[in-house]
């Protein structure tokens, strides 16, 4: 995959695209990819994904804070494992915001070479939002782009977008988020210094700085997780919390106890992927109690993992 940031995109080759924001790039966007690279294969033109490095509500509304399922590079990333030839990153500015959809269809025929327009079955795009396909298919029709209604992605559960995802990571369902997705969520970022509580009961922890404050973290809890560092993979228990047996306070942390595992790895990049909630974050009367209940995390994770 090719990606693509410029302003004009003569040097792209005549392709099938298809807009949005694909944050995630969960089942639903791969099936409407997969549209794209049939239709592409069929008209013996390239297919491409337009898309744009932050959430256009940000830039309607600068006070919005997304909770993101990928960053933008992480985006990238997943999309250029779909099969697809350009990500084509627009910049997501009020001026583009303020364009119709005849507009915004013209600048795609002129600079980026789009023949074939692929809308997602539920997609609007330009300032005015009650138009909808038979407004594209006529404005297609006035600029010589073709313009295709994709299918709809149907699971028999739920129907699968960014948004159901984001529920169900915020009740801490990781692994329905993982169906939905068609991988593990995952998180990605540093390992920093912790209050060093872990190694002291017998359970010693990293504690992930996550790269991107816009990412979204799973609810509070314990989970079943593997953790990617250096290249290899370990399994372990994972806390989301603010460790209330402890009376740390105000403070958020992600910590992650590896298992069969002793080695400095301090300001090192660690990912960590989800697996399952085993349970809620608790607080316990003691520190034997919160020992004897991270022993029973343990059995039960291992087994999980195993």
């Amino acid at each position: 995959m090719q990606l693509y940031t410029g302003t004009s995109g003569n040097e792209l080759l005549p392709n099938v695209a298809t807009i949005g924001f694909f944050d995630g790039v969960h089942r639903g966007h791969r099936f409407l990819i997969e549209q794209v690279c049939k239709v592409a294969a069929e008209r013996g033109l390239a297919s491409s994904v337009i898309t744009f490095p932050v959430h256009p509500r940000k830039v309607m509304q600068p006070d919005f804070r997304p909770e993101l399922l990928t960053t933008c590079d992480e985006k990238v990333s997943l999309l250029a494992g779909t099969g697809i030839d350009y990500c084509i990153m627009l910049d997501f500015t009020l001026d583009l915001a303020c364009l119709s959809a005849k507009q915004f269809m013209a600048i795609l025929k002129q600079d980026y070479r789009v023949q074939v327009l692929v809308i997602g079955y539920d997609h609007r795009f330009g300032h005015n939002r009650s138009e909808g396909f038979e407004d594209y298919v006529r404005y297609g029709q006035e600029l010589g782009i073709e313009v295709l209604l994709a299918q709809a992605y149907y699971t028999d559960a739920m129907t699968v977008s960014s948004s159901a995802i984001r529920r169900l990571l915020l009740q801490g369902n990781v692994s329905e988020a993982a169906n939905c997705l068609g991988y593990q969520f995952f998180l990605d970022g540093t390992v920093v210094n912790g209050y060093r509580v872990g190694r002291k009961i017998g359970f010693p922890t990293a504690n992930l700085r996550i790269g991107d404050c816009e990412k979204l973290v799973p609810a509070d809890g314990v989970y079943a997780v593997y953790v990617f560092l250096g290249g290899e993979k370990h399994a372990g228990m994972l806390s989301i919390g603010y460790r209330p047996t402890l009376n740390n306070g105000i403070d958020r942390s992600i910590e992650v106890h590896i298992f069969n595992f002793d080695a400095d790895i301090y300001n090192q990049p660690m990912r960590l992927s989800f697996v399952c909630r085993t349970r809620p974050e608790l607080k316990f009367d003691s520190i034997d109690e919160l020992i004897a209940q991270l022993h029973k995390d343990e059995a039960e994770i291992t087994a999980i993992l195993s």
